[in-house]
């Protein structure tokens, strides 16, 4: 389990992900070349993985998204330090917070 600010990284053995994340649409890369998991509304900052993989999110509200990392990759951020991943699947989830009357993502 990893983390970073307000998101989690979780670890998915293979036989775990979802038969229909082979056919889920991909995330597309930022500008720079990035996977981004979570971009900060307030700095435009970014949790962002670099290097070869694949991003695909799931249905909901909260969409958690699954990373591939064929190969392993980082992920960097302007205010935290970078977090080296293994190759293999895993799950991210954004922290979210309870306001009167619903559930929102926490706001960066």
């Amino acid at each position: 389990m990893y983390r970073q600010g307000d998101v989690l990284i979780v670890s998915v053995a293979e036989e775990a992900v979802p038969a229909h994340v082979a056919h889920a649409p991909r995330e597309p890369r930022d500008a720079r070349g990035r996977l981004v998991l979570a971009l900060g509304e307030v700095t435009g900052h970014a949790h962002a993985v670099v290097g070869p993989g694949e991003l695909v999110r799931e249905p909901g509200p909260f969409g958690p998204l699954l990373l591939h990392l064929p190969q392993g990759g980082r992920v960097v951020h302007e205010e935290h330090a970078a977090i080296a991943l293994p190759k293999g699947w895993f799950r991210v989830i954004r922290q979210r917070e309870y306001v009167p009357g619903s559930v929102r993502i926490v706001a960066d």
